[in-house]
């Protein structure tokens, strides 16, 4: 069988780093959903290589970044050999780490959301500067391009998202909120603009697919593509519940784990909600101004949960 060019590239840029003869290789398919991944064996080495257009170079050296804190911190993951670019193609060279991805392991997985909870809460408390999803890797500062009605400030977004809540506003329109529901909108965005965050790092995506788990069951740590500087411990937690509304998970009893192992209290829940809301609103409003083919996925989101905030804001 051929090996197509994502294999034969990731070959060759292993070859140039390592300079030792290449004995087998492969794609793995169905783990990554925004990379080409390819595992390759040389004589002394087996390294996963991930790959993307050359504009992705600069998420590679944020992932390189985040993967370092981490591991100081005690987070096992793969170690980052090079990060570069050859032929448009933005690479990513690692170290491969041995086990079951979390998806095929027999481990049982409310352990590993319970280990998950252990290591948000490590990652939450990693010196970071700035917010927002993008790195200046010289600097090590996160930060958010300003957009109109924003500065890329946390107080920003909040405010951006605030003012967009007039009568003429499209979530009306798409039937997310009604007018007068727009005013108690308004009301609880107002209430997280008042509040004292702490911002930290977040992974962004944690999940059963971004682990490797070992015969000892030791759990590692992948993939921190999506990571971020934002209010802790929110940021991770409302991806994990935009997951789960989708259907993706994590089960109930997995999210309880995950909770209960990181240490949640009563007050930082109620302003989950309010928080999960405000990026739901906003992740909205950026489909609508950027990405028309998605809009319909965001309103049932913002619709979903609205929906879910309104009910336990009644209790």
């Amino acid at each position: 069988m051929m090996k197509n060019k994502v294999v034969l590239l990731a070959e060759r840029i292993t070859h140039d780093f390592l300079h030792d003869p290449v004995k087998s290789s492969h794609q793995i398919i169905g783990k990554g959903f925004v990379n080409q991944v390819c595992l390759v064996e040389t004589e002394q080495h087996k390294v996963v290589v991930r790959m993307n257009d050359k504009a992705n170079y600069p998420t590679f050296m944020k992932e390189k970044w985040c993967i370092e804190q981490a591991a100081a911190a005690g987070i096992p993951g793969p170690e980052t050999l090079s990060v570069g670019i050859t032929d448009e193609t933005a690479y990513m060279i690692q170290t491969f780490v041995e086990g079951d991805n979390g998806l095929d392991t027999t481990v049982d997985t409310t352990d590993i959301w319970r280990k998950l909870g252990e290591y948000a809460k490590c990652i939450h408390s990693i010196p970071v500067d700035g917010f927002g999803e993008q790195m200046d890797p010289v600097q090590g500062r996160f930060y958010s391009p300003p957009h109109p009605g924003s500065d890329g400030s946390w107080q920003g977004y909040v405010q951006y998202n605030i003012q967009s809540l007039t009568e003429h506003d499209p979530l009306i329109a798409f039937g997310v909120i009604t007018k007068t529901e727009s005013g108690m909108v308004r009301h609880w965005f107002e209430n997280v603009k008042m509040e004292e965050f702490r911002f930290g790092l977040c992974h962004g995506d944690l999940s059963l697919k971004n682990t490797m788990v070992s015969q000892t069951g030791q759990v590692t740590l992948l993939d921190w593509g999506n990571a971020e500087v934002t209010v802790v411990p929110y940021g991770d937690i409302i991806h994990m519940i935009c997951c789960q509304i989708h259907g993706e998970g994590p089960e109930p009893e997995q999210l309880n784990a995950f909770l209960d192992s990181y240490g949640l209290n009563e007050k930082e829940l109620d302003l989950l909600r309010h928080v999960l809301l405000l990026k739901t609103f906003d992740n909205l409003r950026w489909a609508i101004d950027q990405s028309p083919d998605q809009v319909h996925f965001y309103v049932e989101m913002a619709q979903k949960v609205f929906h879910m905030v309104k009910e336990a804001s009644k209790k």
